[in-house]
């Protein structure tokens, strides 16, 4: 995953409106506007009722993060990605949910880095330990993915956070992993490796959003 440094956000980029996990903002104009439509359509969501409720509230709060972040805005957020999980948990299943704590964490580390970059350790420190929490966390999660193949994507963006957070030795591992599910490494895991979460379970099948960040 591209981890370039953090440029400011009034750097126009062509590409889609969202986030990344090297903290690169879209133009003022392009990330502003986004981030309207954004709240414009949490507006329309919050107006849902009955069983497609969960599913527009998760996808709205998902998209506000992605604006959010997009104008360097970290702490709401990742406030945003806290209450589509909740509702992502209300739905069920685990690929969602995963999904959105590699978000979380991906989001956490842009502003461990920018807390660093302005000079502020404590802010720096405390955001790499919410990144850490939420990679191990989709770690744990990633082995009950209902696809393999989501699987891989999950452990590869959490070993992604956790090398950008110092942990090189668990960003190996999840990388090991990757490798045994791609067939690709050896099965040789340690037994009472902490990453992992045992047994997969069988989860409901929910489309996740795809890399958020």
């Amino acid at each position: 995953m591209n981890t370039a440094p953090l440029q400011s956000s009034s750097t126009l980029h062509h590409h889609p409106v969202g986030l990344s996990a090297d903290g690169t903002a879209l133009g003022d104009g392009a990330a502003r506007d986004a981030l309207r439509q954004a709240m414009h359509q949490l507006s329309e969501a919050e107006l849902v009722e009955g069983n497609h409720r969960a599913p527009a509230m998760c996808q709205a709060l998902t998209e506000a993060a992605r604006a959010l972040a997009g104008l360097h805005a970290y702490g709401p957020a990742e406030s945003h990605l806290a209450q589509a999980l909740h509702w992502a948990l209300q739905m069920g299943g685990h690929d969602l949910a995963a999904d959105l704590h590699c978000a979380w964490a991906e989001v956490a580390t842009n502003a461990a880095d920018l807390a660093d970059a302005h000079g502020e350790p404590a802010r720096c420190r405390a955001a790499r330990d919410r990144a850490r929490d939420h990679a191990f966390e989709a770690a744990r999660l990633a082995d009950l993915a209902t696809d393999p193949n989501w699987e891989i994507r999950l452990l590869l963006r959490a070993s992604d956070v956790l090398d950008r957070c110092g942990d090189h030795d668990d960003s190996v591992l999840l990388q090991q992993r990757a490798l045994v599910l791609m067939g690709m490494g050896q099965a040789d895991l340690p037994a009472d490796d902490p990453l992992r979460a045992g047994p997969a379970l069988d989860a409901a099948p929910l489309t996740a959003p795809g890399a958020l960040m």
